[in-house]
């Protein structure tokens, strides 16, 4: 077999990705910290006003890398569940719950972080704007699936139902995405491009990034360490869940 391959069937199995986790976890949060770190240093403390809004742009570095993650975030839960629903494997039903949370949280301080942003802005905390819209419709999404996780007490059913709904509501993605290209709306349009050239100033975009980068890192750390634990009470029974019982203490 293919060496990429045989990783890839190791690490469906549970004991191999609780290590593999494991060994990562403490890299992961690190560099979370230090990339964070530097983000918010460069967006707070050398990126130069906006000429227009002042400091108060400063805010777009917790509101965008969140909004972005929010978006990541449903991505990751709807193609693992696809992933659990069509070949049934535990670790991805495990993978796409712990990252509901995770999203969730995300999408949260988005909607709430937006709102500060809009008051000084448009002149309101909220109007019902294509983009504000279905960002709210997200996080429903996302309290519906936590919430059917969490409703049926056989939890690789739990996972298979709440997944399902996570698949259907993927179909809120590309809304968001393209929502101020399709409607006229008060959210701007967007300003970073990944192919082309961005319309942000190169000492506002690079924190931008950074801290962009640091959510990703530390969405994974979470979601790991989420489906670390969720995967020691799913397999309660089995031997090396119980050897991990008798190790010392550690990551």
């Amino acid at each position: 077999m293919n060496p990429l391959l045989l990783w890839f069937h190791k690490l469906g199995s549970p004991p191999y990705f609780y290590r593999f986790a494991g060994s990562w976890l403490p890299w992961l949060y690190a560099i979370a910290i230090v990339s964070g770190a530097a983000g918010f240093y460069g967006g707070l403390a050398m990126a130069p006003a906006d000429y227009q809004q002042g400091d108060s742009f400063r805010i777009m570095y917790v509101h965008v890398p969140c909004a972005w993650m929010g978006l990541f975030a449903y991505l990751f839960m709807a193609a693992n569940a696809f992933i659990a629903l069509v070949w049934r494997i535990k670790l991805s039903e495990v993978l796409a719950m712990a990252s509901a949370p995770v999203g969730a949280a995300f999408t949260f301080v988005t909607l709430v972080t937006g709102s500060i942003w809009g008051k000084p802005t448009w002149g309101t905390w909220w109007t019902w704007d294509a983009r504000l819209t279905s960002e709210l419709v997200m996080l429903f999404l996302y309290f519906g699936v936590i919430g059917l996780s969490n409703a049926i007490e056989d939890t690789r059913q739990a996972a298979r139902a709440a997944g399902f709904l996570a698949i259907v509501g993927a179909v809120n993605l590309p809304i968001i995405h393209y929502s101020v290209v399709w409607w006229n709306t008060l959210h701007q349009a967007q300003s970073v491009s990944l192919i082309g050239p961005s319309k942000i100033d190169p000492r506002m975009l690079w924190p931008l990034l950074t801290l962009a980068f640091a959510t990703h890192v530390y969405f994974f750390a979470s979601v790991f360490a989420r489906a670390r634990a969720a995967l020691v009470e799913l397999e309660s029974g089995k031997e090396w869940v119980r050897a991990l019982a008798s190790e010392p203490a550690h990551g």
